[in-house]
């Protein structure tokens, strides 16, 4: 069962004020949007560690922690609430490829137990889906060929966007989303297919 993030309950515009006072400065605002966001940045820290392996021994609470971290730091203009859950999901997952790519150098392997990804094979039948790090350096190299399409994807695996939100974070149509998504799932299920024997 998937638990799905709700991003569009910001009906008041709360959560898009907030954002928008506290990238001016005002840290008050920052103390009023941590309860508004905490519950759904939780529940997307805990979407990102159920794909893991429970060898990676972070917690959802320490991932959300350092997530909020990282976006304080970050010198962005948030258009709203969509546009922060995006920015916080790429976050997450960055945070899970640097303890993934840690505990390989500690042990070769890791003890890593590979992501699933049935969705990015056209018939759902990998028979040794990708890790982590794996899915991250096709990302990487999708992003270098189409920037757009690689976002497309971490909006909707990682963050659990619909494409309607997708299409609002992107400022493209939902067909074009649709579109994005089809031809970077094809694109990467060929980069991460194993290479076969000659």
């Amino acid at each position: 069962m998937t638990t799905e993030v709700i991003l569009d309950g910001d009906e008041t515009g709360e959560v898009t004020r907030l954002l928008r006072e506290w990238r001016r400065g005002d840290a008050e605002a920052m103390d009023q949007l941590v309860p508004l966001i905490y519950d759904e940045l939780r529940l997307l820290a805990d979407r990102h560690l159920r794909r893991e392996s429970e060898a990676l021994t972070l917690q959802p609470t320490a991932l959300v922690h350092e997530a909020y971290l990282r976006l304080v730091d970050l010198n962005l203009e948030w258009h709203g609430r969509v546009h922060f859950f995006g920015v916080a999901a790429g976050v997450m997952r960055r945070i899970l490829v640097d303890v993934a790519r840690a505990r390989k150098r500690v042990k070769r392997g890791g003890g890593l137990r590979p992501l699933s990804l049935t969705g990015f094979d056209g018939d759902g039948a990998q028979t040794d889906p990708p890790c982590l790090t794996e899915v991250d350096e096709a990302l990487a190299a999708l992003e270098a060929q189409d920037p757009r399409k690689a976002k497309a994807v971490e909006l909707r695996y990682f963050a659990g966007l619909s494409n309607a939100e997708i299409g609002e974070v992107l400022q493209v149509s939902v067909a074009s989303v649709e579109r994005d998504l089809r031809l970077a799932r094809a694109w990467l299920s060929k980069q991460l297919r194993p290479p076969t024997s000659a």
